[in-house]
């Protein structure tokens, strides 16, 4: 008889030093897998939840400016973002990923950017390409847009884009891009922009 009380008593210690091993293995595994977490995957994760989608993410640029995003589409290192603000008119932007300050999020938007999410077998074309890509499709299309940096903004249109650059007609917002409209044109470092404003 004491002979089955030591026997369950030692497989009950045994079942605890399994469980706590098993608790504190499963603790480290998980510290892990957040120190691999990139601002990147924590924005997308946000993102996906729909934690976001109604009142979007503060989002706090290189240049101290804060702005109300709601991201729309992920690169390898630039998210696009919905605009929100007072105004009714939907405004659209490209942000590079090195920009980024910080964030402000609530209680759920943390909790939402922190879990495990399921990845794609074969992630989108866009998660694959730079923001030189996203750039030189603009100018392609020859879009009027305002590049923001920390030094200040230019609205006008790309001309060409290079490796590490860019080239921007400077002209009057709302005017189409005419050499007789140009003001200036500036060669501006890609990784000097904040954000490019569409």
């Amino acid at each position: 008889m004491r002979w089955d009380n030591l026997f369950d008593d030692l497989e009950s210690q045994l079942e605890q030093g399994i469980s706590a091993e098993e608790l504190d293995l499963g603790a480290e595994e998980e510290r892990l897998r957040i120190g691999r977490l990139t601002m990147r995957d924590r924005l997308e994760a946000v993102h996906e939840s729909g934690t976001g989608d109604a009142r979007g993410v503060a989002v706090t640029l290189a240049n101290d400016l804060r702005l109300v995003l709601r991201p729309v589409t992920f690169g390898r290192d630039w998210f696009s973002a919905d605009i929100i603000d007072d105004s009714s008119r939907r405004a659209q932007c490209i942000v590079p990923l090195a920009a980024v300050s910080g964030l402000g999020l609530s209680a759920g938007q943390v909790a939402a950017s922190v879990r495990v999410t399921a990845k794609a077998e074969h992630p989108p074309l866009s998660s694959r390409l730079s923001v030189s890509f996203v750039l030189r499709d603009l100018c392609r299309r020859r879009r009027s847009l305002t590049v923001v940096l920390a030094v200040g903004e230019w609205h006008g249109t790309i001309d060409r884009v290079g490796r590490e650059h860019l080239d921007l007609a400077v002209h009057e917002q709302g005017s189409a891009r005419r050499d007789s409209a140009v003001l200036e044109y500036r060669v501006i470092p890609l990784d000097r922009i904040v954000l490019v404003r569409l």
